[in-house]
Parts: structure tokens; C-alpha cells; sequence
């Protein structure tokens, strides 16, 4: 058949050839979309990694001689400094929960009988009478809901699920690093490896520096909204201050998560405090996202305001057309440490001294005789 097509200047090998690589392009393509939570899910991963490798390579230096010893001192400080903010978070909102609970009874008795702003809001749009005339669907509405909730437990027990597995994921990697490192610095020549080791450094302190700022604009925000809850008089100040400086660490949407439900419990207080704090999360929230979250960048990850602001909302936008919500969140959480990475390697290469080819063609050509 080879032979006929030869014969007849027909390309048939380079009519299989392509073909069979439209077909493996196209299945490598539907495998990785396939797999795209757990690829994303490494990106995380390999994130939280480059982060502690400098503190585990630290103690390594140190007096940790033994890589793993330092991987389980690092892994158990965090695991520590994790059930640390979870009990000072949690053992408030139990309280808080509890307090709310038992003045619950009293507060809908309030709404029933016409007192305090609730009580007058429902009476003067007559919200009441239209909840006594549709009890029965709220009813049937309510049963409904059971399948939704149902979803949102599933849902929880998966992201539990995944939060395991990414912890042994990055565990995994700060205990091969070095292997991996060593590994492939062996096949490159002292001159490429020495580069190498040169841009992962660095990039490794872009990647610090961007998880520092962010710490720093988060405490920022939970304190503003401390002082804003207690001068105000609003109940639980410091428990709200430290739902949104946890909160307000996820990129972008963090402000928003954190404000809603602060806001809404402001109202519950009082109409004059709940618009006060919801005009403050407006403002703070647009000066952390335009101006903060840009200036601090800068000086932590040394990238441009414009810059970082640029690759947060192209990290987003890719994101989310790879995976919607999760992957527009791991988009915006990578974009300022990708951003950083790609300069360093720019950087690199455009102030990298020539090479011999270009070093010959600079010179002038010795005279013939």
C-alpha cells in the first residue's frame, strides 16, 4: 500500500502522521479537561509548597539535618497555627451562636407584636399578613429545600475530601523537593543550573512576599471592621473583625464574603449601624481592591500596581472559563505569583550577558594575509 501511494506521489505516512496527531491532541485535550479539578487542585498545592520550601530549607540549614524531620516541624507548626485561629474563631462563635439562640424567642416575640425596627418594617409593608396567607407554600417551599441542603452536605464532605488530599499532595512535595531539585540540575550543565537555581530563588520570594501582603491586608481589614463593630456598639466585634481578616484572604472575593453576613447581623443591631458598616465595606472594599491590594503587591512581590492589577483580572477571567467558580478562585489566588515568575524570567534572560555565538559576531574578523 506504501509502496502503490510512493508510486503515485501520494504523502500516505504524512497522511497518518497527522491524523494519528489530530487524534492524540484531541484526546490529551478531553483528558485534561477531564482532570482539571485535580490540576488545579496541584497548582494549590504546588502554591502552599513553593511558600514553606524556604522554611523547611531553612531548618535543614539549621540544626534539622534530616529533610524529613523538617517537613514534619513545618507541617506540625502549621497544622498548630491552623487549629490555633480555628478555636480562637470557633469558640467565640459557639458563644456568640449560643447568645443568639436564646435571645431568638425573644426577638421574633418582638417582630409579632410590632416593636423594635423589625417589628415596624413588617407592619408597615403588612409582611405579616402576607406570611399568615401563604404559610402553606412556605411550608411546601421549605420541604423542598431539603435536596438543595443535601447537595451543599455532599458538597462539604467533597471539599473536605479534597483538602486532605492536598495536604498530603504538599507533605508529598517538601519531602521530594530536593530530590526533584537535585535530580534535574544534575542534567544541565553548572552554567544552566546555576541560572536555574538563581530564578527559583527568587521566584520562591515572589511567592512569600505575595501570601505576606495578603496577610497584611486581611489583618488590616478585620481591624477596621473591629473598631467600625465597637464604636458602633454592635455585639461580637471581635468575633466579626476576625471572620473577615480570615475571610478577607481570599483574593477578590473575599471582602464580599466576609461583608454580608457582617453587615446583615449590623442591621439586626440597628438600621443606623448596618448602614454604616455596609458604607464602610463599600469604601474599604473598593480602596483594598484599587489601591491597597495593588501598593502592597508592589512593594511585597515588586511588581507594578498596574501590573498585579492587570493579573488578577486575567487570572480570573482564565480561570473561570477553565472551571467556574474554584477555577476563577485558583486563578485570582495565582495570578500575582505567576505574574511575578514570568518578570523574574524575563528579567533573566534580558540582562543574561551574551552568549559565545554573540560574543563572535561582535568582535571584528582578524585580517587575511
Amino acid at each position: 500500500m506504501f509502496e502503490r501511494a510512493q508510486s503515485n506521489n501520494v504523502p500516505l505516512k504524512t497522511i497518518f502522521v497527522t491524523i494519528l496527531t489530530i487524534v492524540a491532541v484531541y484526546a490529551l485535550s478531553k483528558l485534561l479537561y477531564r482532570l482539571r479539578d485535580v490540576l488545579l487542585l496541584m497548582l494549590v498545592g504546588g502554591f502552599v509548597a513553593l511558600v514553606l520550601n524556604p522554611l523547611v530549607d531553612g531548618l535543614e540549614r539549621w540544626k534539622i539535618r534530616r529533610r524529613g524531620a523538617a517537613v514534619a516541624v513545618v507541617t506540625l507548626g502549621a497544622v498548630i497555627i491552623f487549629s490555633a485561629l480555628a478555636f480562637a474563631f470557633g469558640d467565640p462563635l459557639v458563644n456568640s451562636l449560643t447568645h443568639l439562640a436564646n435571645d431568638l424567642p425573644g426577638y421574633v416575640s418582638k417582630a409579632q407584636h410590632g416593636k423594635g425596627w423589625i417589628g415596624h418594617l413588617l407592619s408597615h409593608y403588612h409582611i405579616k399578613n402576607w406570611f399568615n396567607k401563604n404559610s402553606s407554600k412556605l411550608i411546601s417551599l421549605g420541604k423542598g429545600l431539603s435536596k438543595p441542603a443535601l447537595a451543599f452536605g455532599k458538597g462539604a464532605v467533597s471539599m473536605l475530601f479534597l483538602a486532605v488530599t492536598m495536604f498530603a499532595f504538599v507533605v508529598l512535595v517538601l519531602l521530594e523537593a530536593s530530590k526533584i531539585r537535585q535530580s534535574v540540575l544534575a542534567m544541565m550543565s553548572p552554567a544552566h543550573a546555576a541560572r536555574l537555581t538563581r530564578v527559583g530563588a527568587q521566584v520562591s520570594r515572589a511567592a512569600l512576599g505575595y501570601v505576606l501582603g495578603s496577610l497584611l491586608i486581611s489583618v488590616m481589614a478585620g481591624l477596621v471592621v473591629f473598631v467600625t463593630l465597637a464604636l458602633l456598639g454592635v455585639p461580637f466585634a471581635l468575633l466579626w473583625g476576625l471572620w473577615v481578616a480570615l475571610v478577607d484572604f481570599l483574593p477578590q472575593i473575599g471582602g464580599a464574603l466576609a461583608g454580608f453576613p457582617t453587615v446583615l447581623f449590623a442591621f439586626g443591631h440597628s438600621v443606623t449601624a448596618g448602614v454604616i458598616t455596609l458604607v464602610v465595606f463599600l469604601v474599604y472594599t473598593l480602596l483594598q481592591n484599587h489601591v491597597l491590594n495593588p501598593v502592597i503587591m508592589s512593594r511585597t512581590v515588586k511588581l507594578n500596581p498596574l501590573t498585579v492589577f492587570i493579573a488578577i483580572l486575567v487570572g480570573a477571567e482564565v480561570g473561570s472559563w477553565v472551571d467556574g467558580i474554584f477555577g476563577g478562585f485558583v486563578g485570582v489566588l495565582l495570578a500575582v505569583p505567576i505574574a511575578a515568575a514570568i518578570q523574574v524570567v524575563i528579567k533573566e534572560f534580558w540582562n543574561a550577558p551574551p552568549g559565545p555565538l554573540d560574543t563572535a559576531s561582535d568582535t571584528p574578523a582578524p585580517p587575511t594575509s
